[in-house]
C-alpha cells in the first residue's frame, strides 16, 4: 500500500516513516525543498516536493495513496509567530482534508495534540477525550490552533472522509532533530533545568506514539480522538529522571505558582530584547507551568492496544541517539 506522510522530516513523522517502511509499505513523504533530511537519512522513501499550504501540491502528492498521515504542524509554537502557527496548523489541515476528499483517500490519520484537550481539572483527575479545549486558554496559541484544526477534520468527516484523530502528549525519543521535546534533555545537560514550575505533564515514548498512529489507521473509529500518552509526572520528577539518565545536575527548586506571572513577563521582555529564534523558554510556557497536563490513555490502550513504555526509557533512547549523532 502506498502511504503519504506530511511532516515526515520532523520528529514523529520520521519515526512513523521508518516504522511503515519496516512493515513493507510504500512511503511517500511531502516535504518542502528546504526541509532538512537528517531524520530520514538512509530511508527508502519517495519524495514529493510541496507544502500543506498548497492545495494543488497536496492533491498531486496524494495520487495513488490509500492512506494519509497528516503529521505536519508548527509544534514549536514558542519559536514561531502566532499567525504562522494558525496558518500552518489550521489552514494547512483544512487543505489536507480537502485534498483527501478530492482524491478519494480511504483513510486519514490526523496528528493533533493533547494540548487541544487542555489541562486536567485536577492533578488526581486526568483529562480524557471527552474534554473540550477551555475557552479561557484561547491565548495558548498551539493548543487553540490544534483545537481548530480538529474542527476542520470533523467537518471533513461529516462530508464522508474516514478520518481518525490522535492526540500525542509530550513525546520523547530518537530523531527529534529540531529539539522540540528534546529541548528538555538539552537544557538538563547544559545545567539549565534546575528551577521548575509546580505543574506537570504526561510524557510518552515516540515508539508508542508511532504504534498508536498505525493502530489508529487500522482500527481506529472514524471521527474519534485517541490520546496517545504515557506517564503523568510533575515537572520536577520528570527533570529528576532526565538527570538520573543523563548524569545532568538535578533540579534544585520548584517555583511557587504565585510568582509565575511575574517570571513570565520577565522572560517575555528578555526574549524580545535578545530577539532569539530559539529561546530556552517562552513566557506562555511559564504561564502554563502551574497546570497539570495529565491525561488518561485508557481509550487508546483499550481500542488501539497502546503500549506504555516507561519515561526513563524514552529519555535513555533519546539521549543515546543524540550522543551517537554528536548532537549533545
Amino acid at each position: 500500500m502506498r502511504v503519504l506522510i506530511t511532516g515526515a522530516t520532523g520528529f514523529i513523522g520520521a519515526n512513523l516513516a521508518r516504522a511503515l517502511v519496516a512493515r513493507g509499505e510504500q512511503v511517500r513523504v511531502l516535504r518542502r525543498p528546504t526541509s532538512r533530511l537528517d531524520a530520514l537519512e538512509g530511508l527508502p522513501v519517495e519524495h514529493a516536493l510541496g507544502d500543506i499550504l498548497d492545495l494543488d501540491a497536496l492533491c498531486a502528492a496524494m495520487q495513488g495513496c490509500a492512506l494519509v498521515f497528516h503529521v505536519a504542524a508548527a509544534a514549536q509554537y514558542w519559536r514561531n509567530h502566532a499567525d504562522e502557527v494558525y496558518r500552518i496548523n489550521v489552514t494547512g489541515t483544512r487543505n489536507v482534508v480537502q485534498a483527501a476528499l478530492q482524491c478519494g483517500v480511504e483513510r486519514l490519520v490526523f496528528t493533533s495534540s493533547s494540548a487541544a484537550i487542555g489541562p486536567a481539572p485536577r492533578p488526581d483527575a486526568p483529562a480524557d477525550e471527552t474534554q473540550h479545549f477551555p475557552e479561557s486558554l484561547r491565548w495558548f496559541v498551539y493548543g487553540h490552533s490544534k483545537h481548530l484544526a480538529e474542527q476542520e477534520v470533523q467537518r471533513a468527516v461529516a462530508q464522508g472522509l474516514s478520518a481518525v484523530i490522535v492526540n500525542p502528549t509530550i513525546v520523547l525519543g530518537p530523531r527529534d532533530v529540531n529539539f522540540v521535546s528534546g529541548s528538555a534533555i538539552r537544557a538538563a545537560v547544559r545545567g539549565q533545568l534546575r528551577i521548575l514550575p509546580p505543574g506537570g505533564s504526561n510524557l510518552v515514548h515516540v515508539q508508542d506514539v508511532v504504534a498508536g498512529h498505525i493502530a489508529a489507521a487500522e482500527r481506529g473509529r472514524t471521527g474519534e480522538r485517541y490520546i496517545l500518552g504515557g506517564e503523568n509526572l510533575t515537572h520536577r520528577r520528570a527533570a529528576e529522571i532526565i538527570a538520573e539518565v543523563t548524569g545532568a545536575p538535578p533540579p534544585l527548586l520548584t517555583l511557587p505558582a504565585w510568582c509565575l506571572p511575574f517570571v513570565a513577563r520577565l522572560i517575555d521582555a528578555f526574549n524580545a530584547l535578545t530577539r532569539t529564534r530559539d529561546p530556552l523558554v517562552s513566557g506562555d510556557q511559564v504561564r502554563l507551568g502551574d497546570k497539570f497536563f495529565y491525561y488518561s490513555s485508557a481509550k487508546a490502550i483499550r481500542e488501539l492496544g497502546l503500549s506504555q513504555t516507561p519515561f526513563w526509557q524514552a529519555v535513555a533512547d533519546a539521549w543515546e541517539w543524540y550522543r551517537a549523532h554528536r548532537m549533545l
